[in-house]
């Protein structure tokens, strides 16, 4: 198989290279800059380029590529920067496909990233890939940067839209900034804590975006998260029990609102309580069913941290 991958040198975007190659794919990476090796591909969402006829030898595309939303304040302009980011680039992705399909005729897959900020805030409400979108800033950026895979879906293109949760990985992110604060004995939870993370291993976001790219029956909506979501005190006494800290001082949810703005009350403080319905029917098997298990993994990794779609 030839996997054409986006957002490659991100945190999944990497891990996926890596996974593919091993796999024995043929990978070619899609960069914004001029290419310096064989396996890459200069492409510009900015200013739409991106030949069609350069994919007409690719199987599938992978594509991660997006703002991270969890990276700055929410201003305006980075707003609008993290919905530009998504629907721009999967627009032109879809069409280049759609072209490259229309030449051929050949069946190729667009596995296209997306976020369980979809589902906006549910509360302790179990939701599953059926579930219509929800309401605010992140649920309307998903509903525009899944609509941009149109063109892909009408020409025939089998696409996924693969909703991921909150990555447990190496790398920069919320749970980086979290875990030297919980090895000092500073660690509590998030507000009220009875808001649930739906989240998932890094190793098992990897093993779900191979799993989908051999999988030809499947199409649309996939959940890209663990098994058993947890509330947010929950994952934050997990984590004090694997870096062997107490867990006692709470962050009032005025505070994180005033410290990450809009982030907070969508990305912190809401409730997403997200199960893989899909991938579960379909038999993938989970190497990290519960939170602790993945924590466990991360932080034995090294530097770890938290990540979110477009994080890459």
């Amino acid at each position: 198989m030839h996997v054409a991958i986006t957002g490659a040198s991100g945190l999944i975007g990497s891990a996926v290279t890596e996974a593919a190659t091993t796999a024995g794919y043929q990978v070619t990476r899609l960069v914004r800059r001029d290419t310096w090796y064989p396996d890459e591909l200069s492409w510009d969402p900015g200013r739409g380029r991106l030949d069609p006829a350069a994919l007409a030898r690719v199987d599938a595309v992978v594509h991660l590529a997006g703002a991270g939303i969890g990276d700055h304040r929410w201003t305006p302009a980075y707003r609008e920067q993290i919905r530009d980011s998504r629907v721009t680039g999967t627009r032109l992705v879809s069409t280049a496909l759609a072209g490259a399909q229309a030449a051929d005729g050949r069946v190729r897959t667009l596995v296209s990233g997306s976020a369980i900020g979809w589902y906006g805030d549910t509360g302790a409400r179990e939701v599953d890939e059926t579930e219509p979108a929800g309401t605010g800033f992140l649920a309307d950026v998903c509903r525009q940067w899944e609509s941009a895979t149109e063109a892909a879906s009408a020409a025939g293109v089998r696409v996924v839209l693969a909703r991921t949760g909150l990555v447990l990985a190496r790398g920069a992110g919320m749970l980086a900034r979290m875990v030297p604060l919980f090895r000092l004995g500073l660690g509590g939870r998030l507000g009220s804590g009875r808001q649930y993370w739906s989240w998932i291993s890094l190793a098992d976001e990897v093993a779900a975006i191979m799993f989908l790219l051999g999988r030809a029956d499947l199409t649309g909506p996939v959940n890209l998260t663990g098994p058993s979501p947890v509330t947010n005190a929950e994952f934050t006494a997990a984590l004090g029990r694997v870096v062997h800290r107490p867990t006692l001082l709470p962050v009032p949810g005025p505070a994180l609102r005033v410290a990450l703005g809009g982030f907070a009350g969508e990305g912190v403080l809401a409730g997403q309580r997200v199960r893989p319905a899909v991938l579960q029917s379909a038999g993938m098997v989970f190497q990290h069913g519960t939170v602790e298990e993945a924590l466990r993994w991360a932080v034995r990794s090294g530097a770890v941290g938290v990540g979110t779609a477009g994080d890459r």
